[in-house]
């Protein structure tokens, strides 16, 4: 018996059919073997059935059922629901895709919740240009219970997208109630809503399963204009004759009420859609949409401002309202006209007020006591910037601080910290006024660098692949624009922040420019040697780390020539092959970090941490670090824990993307070339081994040279105090970083970088 089958119509997709089968054929989940697939070629004219045959000649899980004719979505969907024999049936869209781990993910839900009738999941839009954008009513998942509830105990599901491919369905739920797609246009109707309103338990999982392709040509049938979309009228007719059918008829009146708003909109919103009706179709269409209205109208009184003009106008009928209806429609378009010439005009006089304004707050004196921070294009404070604003507070709390800050990372901004948007009358006036201007990248093109005004480059990380003026030689990475403007950017820079010497040559090469090097050390690796056993226990137990769990973080970089977030660990095999003590804290490339919690399987042992505001607490949580060509190595290099790295595409990133060294010959511990060697490691505690400590050694004489635990104090005195550092930087053999988990655990409580001889005076200071 399957535990799943999933129920894919195919129409016209040659181009995309091959990756959805891929995306379901291709889940893990304990029960894998228990997969019934189903697609049914309804009579697709293109070369889709042949696919479809091909692979189903490879893998024995998959059922092609090839129809004699063209049915149609809805009796296309029944064909193959008629074959389905899991536990669960889905459905899903021959141009979609089924994310990695839905299926393991909710089979943990189904356990969890004892088995619903249906389990509803959230799904993203991915967009032919490669953009991807959440459900806009997500919060409608979010706010669920954490169990099983009634339906009817919460209407506002009816405000989440009508559609099939969200939701899990208990086959024997639908076999008992006998539900099939009705045929015609907006067939999801009709089956979504009397199904919400049967079951008695569902569930929701809250997570993405489904990445939902918007197509750039066709795809919709829904947009196209036609006379069927007078359909949706009878398929209102269904779900209404349903709730007149319901044995619980107090229930109906409840559900009643709160379709017919519903219905309401869905008749506007298809009067309202330029590429739906044809113009001669829309006095009828309103005619029909008026009469459905004023016959299902709900008892009890509805007020002026529930109702609105449109549908006001719907309950009036027949010519006059017609007549009001249409002349509301063209004056909404007239209006939105209007509004869009109103705002580009808007928006070219607001910029040009505040580039005069700009240019008049350069003309005043620079606040000399005004510090202005951001990091990683304005994202909350994080990395050396972050640091170095700790830093300053402790030691020269005269200075006023500020941090550039995208409204949407506001949430992210720790309490007290001062704030402005980029692009604000607040951020110019700062930008132009502030004595200090500190980042980990280039600035806006239009920050123009004033008379003694000190920009610091504090970078952030030490550079594995080709950066700057180096990457014109390798056109497939991603560029840094045009080289002038690179290069007026980097004419700003007064100092550039260095951990090694590696670094140092390099960024003198591939920036170049009239900046000062600073070999201070990354500030935010300060934490590395200043933290002790509580500071490292703290962490762990912050994400929710059990005691005696050996936890791996994960964290890949991105690849230039990939579009989105593709994991290239095999999570699922990994966890499969390796102690049961072992857990994965997976914390994907900031590019992606919207994305990686859907590709995740549903496992206690897999922790999502992408979100997560501070790398560096994370490596202090984590007993070794997995990555590929992050340059996280660099620095958790410094806690001199185990490092591994699975460089499965190594020859593909060396060319396309170009790197200093190679990375296999000169490696900060053991080297995985797939998820089954990087298992074997853990397997068999080689990840730990003597090797692994001579390769990590050789590592960190290399590239941790100036980290000791006083970078972001080193910084601040040179750059801000203009005080000289009489103190060199501590020997590596005398340093001592953060214990390991493990050495916390047993008591061990070093407390931090062995104290510096002439350290006494400093500590006074602060």
């Amino acid at each position: 018996m399957p535990r799943f089958s999933v129920v894919i119509p195919v129409f016209e997709v040659q181009g995309y059919i091959r990756p959805c089968l891929e995306s379901v054929l291709g889940q893990r989940y304990p029960s894998a073997d228990r997969l019934q697939v189903i697609a049914v070629d309804d009579r697709s004219p293109d070369g889709s059935g042949a696919i479809l045959d091909e692979v189903a000649a490879r893998d024995p899980r998959l059922t092609v059922l090839h129809l004699g004719e063209n049915v149609g979505l809805g009796r296309a969907r029944n064909a193959g629901l008629e074959q389905a024999h899991g536990d669960y049936v889905l459905f899903l869209d021959s141009d979609d895709l089924l994310a990695p781990g839905a299926l393991a993910a909710l089979e943990a839900r189904l356990a969890e919740t004892d088995a619903p009738d249906i389990v509803i999941f959230d799904y993203l839009r991915l967009h032919w240009d490669g953009r991807r954008t959440p459900n806009r009513r997500a919060d409608v998942l979010s706010g669920a219970p954490s169990g099983a509830f009634r339906p009817a105990d919460h209407p506002e599901l009816l405000e989440l997208l009508p559609v099939a491919w969200n939701k899990a369905y208990r086959r024997d739920f639908l076999t008992e109630h006998g539900f099939r797609f009705p045929s015609g246009y907006y067939e999801d109707a009709p089956w979504t809503y009397p199904i919400l309103m049967a079951a008695e338990r569902a569930a929701v999982l809250n997570r993405v399963c489904v990445l939902y392709r918007q197509r750039r040509q066709g795809g919709n049938i829904l947009r196209t204009v036609s006379h069927r979309h007078f359909d949706v009228f009878d398929q209102y007719e269904r779900i209404f004759d349903f709730l007149d059918g319901m044995p619980d008829q107090e229930a109906a009146r409840s559900w009643r009420a709160l379709l017919f708003p519903r219905m309401a909109s869905h008749y506007t919103t298809i009067l309202d859609h330029p590429s739906r009706l044809p113009d001669a179709a829309r006095p009828d269409f309103f005619r029909r949409a008026a009469a459905d209205y004023r016959a299902r109208l709900p008892e009890g009184p509805r007020t002026a401002r529930a109702v609105g003009r449109k549908e006001a106008l719907l309950a009036r009928g027949g010519t006059l309202g017609w007549r009001g209806y249409s002349a509301l429609r063209r004056a909404a378009r007239a209006k939105a006209a209007a509004l869009r010439r109103g705002r580009r005009t808007a928006a070219r006089a607001a910029r040009a007020l505040l580039r005069a304004y700009y240019r008049v707050q350069r003309l005043m004196p620079l606040d000399p006591g005004l510090v202005l921070f951001s990091s990683y294009w304005d994202r909350a404070p994080s990395c050396s910037p972050a640091a170095l604003d700790a830093e300053l507070a402790l030691l020269a709390p005269e200075f006023r601080r500020l941090w550039v800050v995208h409204p949407s990372h506001a949430k992210n901004v720790p309490a007290g910290t001062r704030t402005v948007a980029p692009g604000s009358r607040a951020y110019w006036r700062a930008m132009a006024r502030a004595a200090f201007v500190i980042s980990n990248v280039n600035l806006a093109n239009r920050v123009v660098k004033r008379p003694g005004q000190v920009h610091v480059q504090t970078h952030h990380g030490t550079p594995l692949k080709v950066m700057g003026i180096d990457q014109l030689d390798y056109p497939s990475s991603r560029q840094p624009g045009d080289p002038a403007q690179l290069m007026a950017r980097c004419d700003r820079w007064d100092w550039s922040i260095s951990s090694n010497p590696h670094s140092t040559e390099v960024w003198a090469r591939v920036y170049p420019g009239r900046f000062r090097t600073l070999e201070s050390g990354y500030p935010r690796n300060d934490v590395f040697y200043r933290s002790g056993a509580e500071d490292v226990l703290r962490a762990r137990r912050r994400i929710g780390v059990p005691d005696g769990a050996l936890a791996v973080l994960y964290a890949p970089t991105h690849r230039d020539w990939e579009r989105g977030y593709r994991p290239h660990l095999d999570l699922d095999r990994f966890l499969a092959a390796t102690p049961e003590n072992v857990v994965v804290l997976v914390r994907a490339h900031y590019f992606h970090d919207a994305e990686g919690a859907g590709s995740l399987p549903a496992s206690p042992r897999v922790y999502d941490v992408s979100r997560h505001p501070s790398v560096e607490q994370l490596c202090l949580a984590a007993d070794c670090l997995a990555t590929d060509y992050s340059s996280l190595m660099f620095d958790y290099a410094n806690l001199d824990r185990p490092i591994v790295c699975l460089l499965d595409d190594w020859e593909t990133y060396r060319t396309v993307r170009g790197t200093y060294f190679s990375l296999p010959d000169e490696p900060p511990g053991h080297v995985a070339r797939g998820t089954d060697e990087l298992a074997a490691l853990f397997a068999a505690g080689r990840w730990d081994d003597a090797e692994s400590a001579v390769l990590r050694a050789a590592f960190r004489r290399r590239f941790c040279a100036f980290d000791d635990g006083r970078a972001a104090e080193r910084v601040i005195r040179a750059v801000l105090l203009n005080e000289p550092d009489p103190d060199p930087i501590v020997p590596l053999d005398l340093r001592r970083p953060a214990p390991a988990p493990r050495e916390a655990l047993a008591g061990r409580r070093p407390e931090g970088s062995v104290p510096h001889p002439a350290s006494g005076t400093r500590a006074a200071t602060r």
